[in-house]
Formats: structure tokens, sequence, C-alpha cells
């Protein structure tokens, strides 16, 4: 079976994301019966025609989503076809919520940006490409949903697709796979659909099956993040367990303590099962080390070669998710930051550049603060050096989160680096 793959789902609110991966589990048969038969009870309260199904419901399960008809939280479902597993995140179109939909694409190999044919690209799939791009998404579709009821009009799906890639191209992403279909109906999301005889392209699942995901380090160094220190001094043991964000290791590797520079050598790559060969990237593993070295959480292991910069000073790229704080710097810049394990004060010095949706470009910022989902250039400072590779790099060691000391909320997103276009 080919490698795992996440998709989640983009765009503006009722362009059919639910109902999309609704028609996409019950048409791949990966529903139980419990749950159809749950589904269908649900449905036919809420009026459906005879043995008729709001599949909205199989990835809509907060009683106020159902009540609202609208996806507030990000839901994860998973299924298998014969080639591949597959992870579906199904994120809210609710400009309020576009923080959640940050959340599900920060780790997903596809984003389906769903455009109802009708209204065109709006604002919010505009944003949510932006997005995707920022977050590294190495692939994005463009689901053109309704066009039953547009009559399958093959120029304006033309038109819609036009309107996009535009867009996509001038956020840095260079391909977009453009699909006709009708999340309602089944139409494309399978299997090719004879309402299209225009389209020679594959159906959604048909190019999800064949598309290769993209590890998240472009380099071949290693980082591992040391989340604990493991102890058995009955048995004379000391490892340091993490998840391996990038690279891979084997006993023999040498590597070196980041932030202190301290080098060692790693003796034994261990599991819960029993000792590895290698860690591979995504894998978690406790690794022993040959010298007894000051290391502990928040500290990085890293290839002697090809190491990570120190940095207490650098620019980012940041989405503020907060409804209530605001960014104003100097006065109320000052946060903790956590990246990776390591969590330090920080300082956010100013904002230099603010993202037009509309148009897709950086415009210098005009001072004050940043509001709800705004995405914007800043320049950080913090108390302790981290070990930070540019998000482009790597999607994990070039992450980071911003959080209000005082209420312990997130309030921003953001990736290290220069911006990807």
């Amino acid at each position: 079976m080919a490698a795992l793959l996440r998709v989640a789902t983009a765009g503006s609110v009722d362009d059919g994301k639910s109902t999309l991966l609704g028609r996409l589990l019950h048409d791949a048969k990966g529903i139980f019966t419990d749950q159809l038969a749950a589904v269908a009870a649900a449905s036919e309260r809420r009026g459906a025609p005879d043995g008729a199904l709001d599949l909205a419901l199989l990835t809509d399960g907060l009683r106020a989503e159902r009540e609202q008809g609208i996806t507030i939280d990000v839901a994860y479902r998973y299924f298998a076809t014969p080639r591949r597993a597959f992870v579906l995140a199904d994120t809210p179109g609710h400009v309020q919520y576009t923080r959640n939909m940050v959340t599900g694409a920060s780790t997903a190999d596809v984003a389906l940006v769903l455009v109802d044919v009708r209204h065109g690209v709006t604002e919010q799939s505009r944003r949510h490409a932006a997005l995707a791009a920022l977050l590294g998404v190495p692939h994005v579709v463009l689901v053109v949903n309704k066009m039953d009821l547009v009559g399958w009009d093959e120029s304006v799906f033309d038109a819609v697709a036009a309107q996009f890639r535009a867009f996509a191209a001038r956020v840095g992403i260079a391909d977009t796979l453009a699909v006709p279909v009708s999340a309602l109906h089944g139409d494309n999301v399978v299997v090719r659909s004879g309402a299209t005889p225009w389209y020679s392209g594959p159906a959604l699942l048909e190019h999800l099956d064949a598309v290769e995901p993209v590890r998240a380090g472009t380099g071949p160094g290693l980082r591992f993040p040391v989340q604990y220190v493991v102890r058995a001094p009955e048995q004379d043991y000391r490892g340091y367990a993490g998840r391996v964000a990038g690279g891979t290791v084997r006993a023999g590797d040498e590597v070196v303590v980041l932030p202190s520079g301290l080098r060692t050598t790693v003796t034994s790559v261990d599991t819960y099962d029993g000792p590895l060969e290698e860690g591979r990237e995504g894998r978690s593993v406790v690794l022993r080390l040959a010298d007894q070295v000051d290391a502990g959480r928040g500290d990085l292991l890293a290839a002697p070669h090809d190491r990570p910069p120190l940095r207490s000073e650098f620019a980012a790229t940041l989405c503020w998710l907060s409804e209530e704080a605001t960014c104003d710097p100097p006065r109320s810049g000052r946060y903790l930051l956590k990246h990776t394990t390591r969590t330090t004060r920080m300082v956010l010095d100013r904002v230099t550049h603010v993202l037009d949706v509309a148009t897709g470009e950086l415009r210098p910022a005009a001072g004050g603060g940043l509001g709800l989902n705004d995405i914007a250039r800043v320049d950080l400072r913090t108390a302790q050096p981290l070990a930070l590779d540019d998000y482009a790099r790597n999607r994990r060691t070039g992450a980071f989160i911003l959080v209000d000391e005082a209420t312990g909320a997130t309030v921003a997103a953001g990736m290290a680096g220069p911006l990807p276009w």
C-alpha cells in the first residue's frame, strides 16, 4: 500500500466541503453500517426526501454544526482504498473559523479548495488558497462544485478555473488540477461522470490515489526534537524520546545537540517493541547516546554537517488567530513562543507587511495591531536561541505558535523564513 495521504478541505462557506467528504466516504465504502444508519435517521428528521442522505452529517458532528448547517471545528475522518489510506480533514469555511482551517491544513499533503461554480472565487477562497501556499501544502486541487446547477456548462467551469489559477500563480501555487463535480450527486468524485464528456482529467479520488506525498524535510539532515528523557537507573538506561522531524537516524550516526553544540554518537534507536535499524521521519523513537551529554526537553539533535541555524532574531509570517487580542508592538507584543518542544519568551518588534487577500500582494503595514485572520510579515526576538529552519525547508522545525502568557490562548501561528512567493 502507498504512503498515507492527508487531505484537507478549504474554501468559502456553503461551497459543499462537508457534502464532498461525505460523498467521498460513502461512494468509496468508507462508512460503517451503524454510521450510515445514524445519518439516515438524522437526514429523515431534518426532512430529507425518502431514502435521501444528508452526507454533510458524516463530518459535521457537533450539535451546533447540525443545527446551523455549518462546519465549526475540524473533523477528521479515515478510510482506505486498495492503494492507500487517507486522513480527511473537513475544515470550516466561515471567516471567523479560519484559524481552524490553519490547524487542519498544517499537516496536509493535499488541499481541496472548493468553489461554488455559481459564485466563483470568493475572498475566502483566495484566503484559503493563500494559507495553503503559506503552509507549504504540496498539492492543491480546485474542486468546482455544484456543476449540475449550471447545466454542466464547460465555459462556466473554464472561467472559474482560470480565475483561480490566476490568483494561485500570484501566491506561489505552480500547478492546480481543476475538477468539475457535483458533490450532492457524486459526479466525478469517485468515478468519472458521463455528464462531462468535455473533461478529460481524473475523478477526484483517482487523482488522490495517484498523488505522492512530499516529506516535511527537503534536506538530508536529521531533525530530532527531544520531548522527554527516559531513565531506568536499575538498568543503567538513559535515552531521549521524541519524534523524528526530518531525515533518518541510525546507530553510529554522529549528532550535535542544539543549542549547546555538544557532539556525540547515537548508540541505538529504541522503541517499546525493541530496537530499530533506523528511525525515519515521523517515527517516535528513543535515542541512546554514547556520552552523558546535558540534553533534555527543548533541545534538538541534528546532523552536524546539516544543522539548522540558531536564531534569536528572525523574520516570519504570522496568521493572527485571536478574536480578542490584537498585536500592537511594542506595547503588547510580548508572548510565549512554542517551537517544537521548546518554549521561550519573545517580543514582536514590528509588523512590516500585511497580505492583501484580494490580490495576493503584500502591502506595507499602516501601523497599529493585527486583527483576527490577518496574515502579516513580522520581525521577532526570542529570549533563547531556537534551532529554527526556514519553513520552506522543513514544515515541522520551521513552524511555531505564539501563546498569550496571561490566558494560555494561542494567538498566532507562525512560519519562519521568506514567503513562498
